[in-house]
């Protein structure tokens, strides 16, 4: 009887390592399958193969790095921009805070919502010298999106 305890505590001591090892193996790969990136050379390139990037993206962007998660509307982008300016249709924050992007990649920043300038539709912008950060919630594309089927 006893070597059979000692047999049960042991498989079941391996189960639970095992366990620790594939559940956050599981969680991750689980996450990132929903995950998409994609690089492009330009903004009309990006906006040609892609629907979900922005509109507003000028053309004449470059080195365009997009990534997007399919099972909502969290996007971030990376471009860089001729003018170093912001395109036309943004505005100013004015003063309101941007949330922290919900979807991350090696190429954008963290802390990119403290750094944030302003709004382009949906997105909210942040620019280091040339370099455009953009990025949308969830709830921003839902929101845009139900304003837009009314």
């Amino acid at each position: 009887m006893r070597g059979v305890l000692i047999g049960v505590v042991g498989a079941m001591a391996v189960l639970g390592v095992g366990a620790a090892v594939a559940v956050p193996e599981a969680r991750e790969w689980y996450d990132g399958r929903h995950e998409q990136t994609s690089s492009y050379a330009t903004g009309k390139e990006a906006k040609g193969e892609r629907e979900s990037v922005p509109r507003w993206l000028p053309d004449d962007a470059a080195s365009v790095e997009y990534a997007m998660r399919t099972t909502g509307g969290e996007r971030i982008l990376k471009a860089t921009l001729r003018d170093g300016r912001l395109p036309e249709p943004c505005e100013p924050l004015d003063g309101r805070s941007a949330p922290d992007p919900e979807i991350s990649a090696s190429w954008f920043p963290s802390g990119s919502a403290s750094a944030a300038k302003g709004l382009c539709g949906s997105y909210y912008v942040a620019l280091e010298g040339r370099t455009l950060y953009a990025w949308q919630t969830n709830g921003d594309w839902i929101a845009e999106n139900r304003g837009s089927a009314r």
